[in-house]
């Protein structure tokens, strides 16, 4: 992977920044273009539209059910739409045979939303899996990099647990080692903080937005919550019924007429507030 020119950032209204090369507005990384995609009778994108912007973090908000974890799944090319296109530096996902979307792939890291991680590996085994098997690093080598991430993410010394013995927290800790174990460009995080108390939730945040300022990756993050949108998104877009409604800054959201957002606010989304709206479950 080829080191990425140091970013300039300019604040936007909402509190985020725009990323800059130069001193020039960043172009497109990602572009979802009229994207749909049903399951049997049942729409679930509805004409999507998206433009996430080189190291820009973009929060897809909505509440479950609305085709947030679908279109992510589309964005790595683990889902192929009816219709539509997918753009990654202009180039288009949809069409790329195997070959082709797994080294596509590699540009990628993903966060899962139920941490993903091996029961039968070691901490340390599960973030070197993609190093070990995509890159052939082995031995020390390995363990020092592997140590070097989990210290990213405030995990060191802990390669020799097993996932049995972590937190909830603890496991979207190395899962979020795994993710950038391979230095990618751009991260892909679904419902970071489901199922978290309070407290561990607000350190995940702090934790990516962190990691954001490290590593200089274009991001979409995946959340009903609307806190974790706020402190973790440069824009966000709201999603509602497999539309996106809105795009703009968190004040944007904030002072939109747009009725999908008003009500969205008006129900308080967080991580332990769910209402008939979210119990439909998030579609697979």
């Amino acid at each position: 992977m080829t080191e990425r020119p140091d970013r300039d950032t300019t604040a936007t209204p909402g509190g985020g920044a725009t990323a800059r090369r130069g001193g020039t507005t960043a172009g497109p990384v990602i572009e979802v273009r009229d994207l749909w995609k049903s399951f049997g009778d049942q729409e679930v994108l509805r004409g999507i539209n998206l433009t996430v912007l080189d190291g820009e973090t973009m929060v897809v908000l909505g509440p479950s059910g609305c085709g947030k974890s679908v279109l992510l799944k589309h964005v790595i090319g683990l889902m192929k739409p009816d219709r539509g296109s997918i753009l990654v530096e202009g180039n288009e996902l949809t069409g790329l045979d195997g070959r082709e979307l797994k080294d596509l792939r590699m540009r990628f890291g993903m966060v899962f939303q139920g941490a993903a991680l091996f029961d039968s590996m070691t901490v340390g085994e599960n973030v070197g899996l993609p190093l070990k098997e995509h890159c052939g690093i082995e031995g020390d080598e390995l363990a020092d990099l592997v140590e070097g991430k989990l210290g990213m993410v405030g995990l060191a010394g802990a390669s020799h647990l097993q996932p049995s013995e972590l937190s909830g927290g603890m496991k979207k800790r190395v899962a979020l080692a795994r993710a950038i174990a391979l230095d990618p460009d751009i991260v892909l995080y679904d419902e970071p903080t489901t199922g978290l108390d309070p407290i561990m939730a607000e350190q995940i945040n702090q934790l990516i937005r962190a990691l954001q300022r490290k590593i200089h990756a274009t991001s979409i993050v995946v959340t009903h919550d609307l806190h974790s949108a706020k402190f973790t998104g440069d824009k966000i877009a709201l999603m509602h019924e497999g539309r996106i409604e809105f795009v703009g800054t968190m004040d944007d959201l904030r002072n939109s007429d747009n009725e999908a957002v008003r009500i969205f606010i008006a129900r308080g989304y967080a991580s332990d507030h769910r209402t008939a709206w979210e119990s439909r479950g998030e579609r697979q």
